[in-house]
């Protein structure tokens, strides 16, 4: 639209001196329009992969932000009332509690209250224990965003060879009636699809990285509330 414009305000000031630059303004406008589907054909077959591996990602990255939004979800009250119905022998009342509350931490402390009356050391044992599994459990398809975060590029990359070997191919083949166009056309797909692999492969990434942080709070939070557990175990009655 700014070439357009400007165009036609130069012929307006040159009158008749310029030839009609209307034609050559819309072809200036028509080249530089590109929508993103039309870059994604231009990118053969290769963007197929590219786009299931983006498909993955999403998924994985949105199922597991819900899991640990959910899993982050607590009662600020809730050891403050497990106390509470430990020091009152009511034990069923603090499982229940626990139930209720359904995010690692309280099953953590379930385990552990199902415990009570066995050595120290067992108890611990078996919270450490389920706090594996937990943290197994939060840690679920992160390995496989990793995976196209690091595979993205690559096969963004193999696009690009695969792009280069069609220019330099389509070339040799020409012989003597070299055009610029069929370079230009393997030059083209190979810089689409390196693109579209860095793009998804950045976002993953980031997307990997953010859920690997909200893990480790909720790790270390798993890990606060179970050494505040211990700790009312091992205080003394009052």
């Amino acid at each position: 639209m700014i070439c357009m414009n400007l165009l036609l305000l130069l012929q307006s000031v040159a009158g008749d001196s310029l030839p009609d630059l209307t034609a050559l303004a819309e072809g200036v406008e028509t080249s530089q329009r590109m929508n993103f589907f039309d870059m994604a054909v231009k990118g053969g077959w290769i963007m197929i992969p590219l786009l299931l591996l983006s498909l993955v990602a999403v998924y994985i990255f949105i199922e597991r932000l819900i899991a640990l939004n959910k899993a982050s979800k607590e009662n600020p009250n809730f050891m403050e009332r497990i106390k509470d119905y430990i020091y009152d022998g009511n034990i069923d009342s603090a499982i229940k509690l626990c139930k209720q509350a359904d995010n690692p931490a309280a099953r953590m402390i379930e385990k552990g209250i199902s415990r009570i009356g066995r050595p120290m050391h067992d108890v611990q044992v078996a919270i450490e224990n389920l706090g594996n599994l937990e943290v197994a459990k939060m840690e679920k398809g992160l390995s496989l965003l990793a995976a196209v975060a690091g595979g993205a590029p690559m096969l963004g990359f193999l696009g690009t060879v695969l792009g280069m070997v069609r220019a330099f191919y389509d070339m040799a083949s020409a012989g003597s009636n070299v055009d610029i166009t069929l370079l230009s056309s393997g030059i083209y797909t190979a810089l689409v699809t390196t693109v579209a692999g860095l793009i998804i492969g950045i976002c993953a990434y980031f997307a990997y990285n953010y859920l690997v942080s909200q893990i480790s709070k909720l790790v270390n939070n798993m890990e606060a509330k179970t050494m505040e557990f211990m700790d009312l175990l091992n205080e003394p009655a009052k």
